[in-house]
């Protein structure tokens, strides 16, 4: 089993753990990439999916039209980049009681296939408020669907299809074979953009552009943010899924694709080479800024993604800002999408005191479990978080770990509100479904998923109120 990337339909993507009914996967991260080095533990028989510790989700971020402060060098991803693991697992029965227990599907026939797929929704969904799923229904779906015969393997992925659409969750979806495999080929070779399938009037759909990783392949080409995508290397890609032409998009490292776009609803078409890269590009800026009449160091820091390099260059940049005398900093999270869950789970425990709580994960079952800071703050100065609307993911659990630690007053736009996790679930004739199966929440318990955070202050306050504030928060907090 490999850990692949996936096309989400939305501007996020989301956290991806591999698995199927007999191999548990281990969580990594990704961003339309696949890292086929780990392990998998071999089990006898289907068990369910639990929420753990879920460390991956994977984003592409907006472009930032701003000053470009100083860059830092980079010639590879860290090292050290952190892979936590926790297995997940299925158990025989789901919510049903031992009375009602099902038999374990025919493995490798039509309806096995099937009843495979039923049983993981029916173990591991979790109903985000947005679905029709309940339990009863669900058991009465499934008698439905087996009481004929199913005798081709397309047509039982046709109800597969079918049955996984009915719970009306947009990242709940079926891999078909093909598409399954092609998920273990996938590398960090991709051209930096993330593609979703929008409706239009026609009831159908088109692929567009909705993120591009800033200075990428794809921006640098000349591809916009809203562009609609027609053809590949000449082959019409209208009518296929976000997921067949994010496949079609990459390929082996510095090697090209031609992509023709249309630039907005009404504009002209172009065709555009790109050029695929493999090495993540360094996603922090920084600079020092002179206020009070140079009196006083800002350490500003700009952080455009979190991909492999992110918390490593963090680290860099605060600890020379504060060598040029930094006495307070602002942490820029403006349209940055995400990227490696990871990436900002260790970020934001550079700025927490040892047992702080950076983000809970939430399963079904409505058990939490909580990632916390080890060790003592990187950096103890009062600090200033950018957001808007485009902060979502990653960015989402930073932002959130600092101000509900009283670390940090988010200033700026209300946030996108992202944080679910899918698992994807291989069955026996290779093919896979995707189900939602967690979300994030805050330390103060809040919901990130469509209700996003709200800033402190909609405009750029006085350090003086800053202080004020982060001080009038530690005290309410310590009782």
């Amino acid at each position: 089993m490999r850990l692949c990337s996936l096309t989400s339909s939305n501007p996020c993507n989301t956290t991806i753990i591999i698995t199927n009914n007999k191999n548990v996967g281990v969580a990594k991260s990704y961003t339309n990439n696949c890292n086929p080095n780990f392990n998998s533990n071999h089990q006898n028989s289907p068990k369910k999916s639990s929420i753990g510790a879920a460390v991956a989700a994977a984003a592409l971020s907006f472009s930032l039209l701003l000053y470009p402060p100083v860059s830092i060098a980079a010639n590879s991803p860290a090292s050290d980049q952190s892979s936590s693991s926790d297995e997940y697992c299925r158990e025989d029965g789901g919510l049903l009681g031992d009375d009602m227990a099902l038999s374990a599907p025919k493995l490798g026939t039509n309806e096995g296939i099937v009843e495979e797929a039923w049983e993981i929704v029916n173990d591991s969904f979790l109903d985000t408020g947005r679905s029709r799923w309940s339990p009863e229904s669900w058991i009465r779906k499934k008698e439905d669907i087996l009481s004929t015969s199913i005798k081709t393997r397309s047509k039982a992925h046709n109800i597969v299809q079918k049955m996984l659409a009915s719970l009306e969750d947009p990242y709940t979806r079926f891999l078909s074979p093909e598409e399954f495999s092609k998920m273990a080929r996938y590398d960090m070779t991709g051209i930096g953009i993330n593609v979703r399938e929008m409706p239009d009037s026609s009831g159908s759909f088109k692929l567009k552009v909705l993120g591009l990783v800033l200075d990428g392949p794809a921006q640098t080409a000349g591809i916009r943010q809203g562009d609609e995508i027609l053809s590949v290397d000449g082959e019409d890609v209208r009518g296929k899924s976000a997921f067949d032409v994010s496949s079609k998009l990459q390929g082996p490292s510095e090697t090209f694709v031609t992509v023709e776009v249309k630039h907005g609803n009404c504009g002209p078409l172009q065709s555009v080479k790109v050029q695929r890269q493999l090495v993540a590009r360094p996603p922090v800026f920084y600079r020092l800024e002179k206020i009070d009449n140079g009196a006083t160091s800002v350490g500003y820091v700009r952080l455009k993604e979190f991909n492999a390099l992110a918390r490593k260059d963090i680290v860099t940049a605060m600890k020379r800002l504060q060598d040029q005398g930094a006495s307070s900093f602002v942490l820029d999270l403006r349209d940055n999408f995400g990227g490696l869950v990871q990436a900002g789970i260790e970020i934001a425990k550079l700025f927490l005191d040892k047992g702080d709580t950076v983000i809970y994960t939430a399963g079904r079952d409505l058990s939490q479990n909580a990632f916390v800071a080890e060790s003592a703050p990187l950096v103890k100065a009062p600090v200033m978080v950018l957001v808007n609307h485009n902060t979502a993911s990653a960015s989402e659990i930073v932002a959130s770990a600092l101000h509900d630690n009283c670390k940090a007053v988010l200033v700026g736009e209300k946030t996108y509100g992202k944080g679910l996790i899918q698992s994807v679930f291989e069955l026996h004739d290779g093919s896979g479904v995707v189900v939602t199966i967690g979300k994030y929440v805050t330390p103060h318990h809040l919901d990130i998923n469509g209700n996003g955070i709200e800033p402190d202050f909609s405009n750029i306050p006085r350090w003086s109120e800053v202080k004020e504030y982060l001080s009038t928060c530690n005290r309410l907090t310590q009782g």
